[in-house]
């Protein structure tokens, strides 16, 4: 199995950008779909964005501001944020599922790391 560590989550002002990565281990992270997931307090875990190859598909409250990357030589997937909002702050998760079709739905995916905290100030 894979196991996920993310991180470079941190504050930020409303407006400015933040890049979270997610760390692969124990498989190579080419055997997988990779998405990014986020829970803000009280909140059900949301799709962010996913990524098979190399073109990724994002939910329409980050489309535009956010894009999702893989490298595989390095076994590691990101998530560059501009334009942040106070809406953004939330736990961003990074996902694993088994095969390279992506889903919208956090059930389908396999593996999950512990998340990196993402605030946004007004």
């Amino acid at each position: 199995q894979v196991q996920l560590v993310e991180s470079g989550g941190g504050l930020v002002q409303a407006g400015g950008s933040l890049r979270v990565s997610c760390a692969a281990s124990g498989r190579p992270l080419s055997l997988y779909a990779m998405a990014w997931f986020r829970q803000a307090p009280g909140k059900e875990r949301e799709f962010v964005a996913t990524i098979a190859w190399s073109a990724g598909m994002y939910a329409d409250s980050v489309k535009g501001r956010f894009t999702i990357s893989r490298d595989n030589a390095k076994n590691s997937v990101y998530l560059q944020m501009n334009s942040l909002k106070p809406a953004d702050t939330a736990v961003y998760y990074c996902a694993a599922r088994e095969g390279r079709s992506t889903s919208f739905s956090r059930y389908e995916y396999d593996y999950w790391g512990q998340g990196t905290q993402v605030t946004v100030s007004s």
